[in-house]
C-alpha cells in the first residue's frame, strides 16, 4: 500500500478499536453503572455481576489494543494527548483500578459494608471513564490549548478545569448515556425477573437520554461551536509534519464533510436510527434487537465525530497550524505497514477468541444460580 492509504487506513482501524471498546467493553461499565440501583439485594447485585464476570478483563483488550494503535500509529497524538489530558487520564485510570478489585474481592466477605462498599467501587470504574473519555471528545472538537516549537516538542497550555466546559460535559453526558444503554439491554439479554423489569426500565430511560443529548450536541455544533479547515495544499504521501500546514478556524467547518461526501450524512444518521429502534425492541422485549441497536448506536456516535472532524483527529486552538491530521501526525511508512500485517494475524484471532467465549459462557444468570453456587461465583 502506498503511504496515503496506510494512513486512511489507520484511521479507520483507530476508529474500529474505539467502537470495539465501546460495544464490548461498554456493556461491562453499562452494568456498572445500573449495579447500585437495578439491584435490590445481594443476589441480584451478585447475578449482574456473574453476567459480565467471565469476559469483563477480555473485553480490556479492546481498550489497551486502542491504546497501544495511537501510540504507534499517531504518536504525536498519543504523546500531545497524554500530556494535555494527564490528570484527566489518570482519574480514568484510578476508577478503572476499582474494576479488577471489586470483581475479585467484592463477595469474598459476607458484610453489607464490605459488599456495598465495592459495589459503588464498580459503579465509580463503569461511570468516571465513559464520562471522562466523552468530555475528552467534546474538547477535541473545541480544539485543544497546545502548539510545537521548532524542535517539535509540544507545549499544552491549558488547565484540567478547563476540560470542564459546558459542551464538553453534554459530550460526556452522551458518552454515560450510550454505555449505560448498551449495558442496560445487555443485562436483559442475560437476566430475568426483577431484574430483567428493571433493567429494561434503565434502557428505555438511557436509550432517550442518549438520543435527546446527541441531538443536542449535533445542534451545538453545527450552529454553536467553530471548525478548522485545512487552507493550503495537503501532501498525503510526504512525511509527518504538522507545522508545514496552514489552518483556519471557520464557523460550521465541522459541518463540511456532510456537504462535501454524500455518504458522511449516513453515520449520524445510522446513530439516531439505532437509537430509535433500541428503544422500540425494548418496549417490545427483543433483548437481543435492542443490545445490537445499542452497537449500531455507539458505532454511529463515535463514528459521527469522526466524521466531522476528518481529516483533523487533534486540531489546536492556540496555533490551528499545529492541528494533528491524519496525513501529518502518523509514524514511518514502515511501521504502519507492519502494523497493519500484524492486525491483519491477530484482529481475526481477538473476535474468534471473543465469540467462542460468549458462546461457551451464555446464558441466563439468575439468583437461584447464584444461592445454588454461592462458594463458586462472583
Amino acid at each position: 500500500m502506498d503511504y496515503e492509504t496506510l494512513k486512511l487506513v489507520w484511521w479507520l482501524l483507530v476508529g474500529v478499536l474505539l467502537i470495539g471498546f465501546a460495544i464490548m467493553d461498554g456493556h461491562d461499565m453499562g452494568m456498572g453503572v445500573l449495579l447500585p440501583f437495578v439491584a435490590r439485594n445481594d443476589l441480584e447485585r451478585r447475578a449482574m455481576i456473574n453476567t459480565v464476570a467471565p469476559h469483563w478483563d477480555g473485553n480490556q483488550v479492546w481498550f489497551i489494543t486502542a491504546g497501544g494503535a495511537i501510540f504507534a500509529a499517531w504518536p504525536l497524538v498519543y504523546a500531545t494527548a497524554f500530556s494535555g489530558f494527564y490528570w484527566a487520564m489518570m482519574a480514568a485510570l484510578w476508577a478503572l483500578f476499582f474494576r479488577p478489585v471489586g470483581f475479585d474481592y467484592r463477595s469474598k466477605i459476607k458484610h453489607p459494608t464490605w459488599r456495598s462498599t465495592w459495589d459503588w467501587g464498580l459503579f465509580i470504574g463503569g461511570a468516571v471513564p465513559p464520562i471522562i473519555f466523552g468530555v475528552a471528545f467534546g474538547n477535541l472538537l473545541l480544539g485543544v490549548p497546545f502548539h510545537f516549537d521548532d524542535l517539535m516538542m509540544s507545549t499544552y497550555t491549558g488547565s484540567f478545569w478547563a476540560l470542564l466546559n459546558p459542551f464538553a460535559l453534554l459530550a460526556g453526558v452522551v458518552s454515560l448515556g450510550m454505555i449505560t444503554f448498551q449495558g442496560a439491554n445487555y443485562l436483559m439479554m442475560r437476566t430475568e425477573g426483577a431484574i430483567y423489569r428493571r433493567a429494561r426500565t434503565a434502557s428505555l430511560i438511557f436509550g432517550a437520554l442518549t438520543f435527546v443529548t446527541f441531538a443536542l450536541a449535533g445542534v451545538w455544533v453545527a450552529t454553536g461551536i467553530d471548525g478548522y479547515v485545512v487552507t493550503s495544499a495537503l501532501a498525503p504521501n510526504a512525511p509527518s509534519d504538522p507545522l508545514a500546514k496552514t489552518v483556519e478556524v471557520q464557523a460550521g467547518a465541522w459541518m463540511h464533510n456532510y456537504t462535501q461526501y454524500a455518504w458522511a450524512m449516513w453515520v449520524p444518521i445510522a446513530a439516531f436510527v439505532a437509537l430509535a429502534a433500541g428503544i422500540l425492541f425494548s418496549r417490545l422485549h427483543q433483548a437481543g434487537a435492542a443490545f445490537w441497536s445499542s452497537s449500531v448506536a455507539c458505532a454511529g456516535i463515535i463514528g459521527t465525530a469522526g466524521v466531522s472532524m476528518f481529516p483533523f483527529i487533534m486540531p489546536s486552538s492556540t496555533d490551528p497550524r499545529s492541528s494533528l491530521t491524519v496525513y501529518d501526525a502518523v509514524s514511518s511508512h514502515l511501521t504502519l505497514g507492519l502494523m497493519l500485517g500484524a492486525t491483519v494475524i491477530f484482529m481475526p484471532l481477538i473476535i474468534f477468541y471473543t465469540s467462542w467465549a460468549y458462546k461457551v459462557m451464555w446464558g441466563k444468570v439468575t439468583t437461584e444460580y447464584i444461592a445454588a453456587n454461592d462458594k463458586s461465583v462472583y
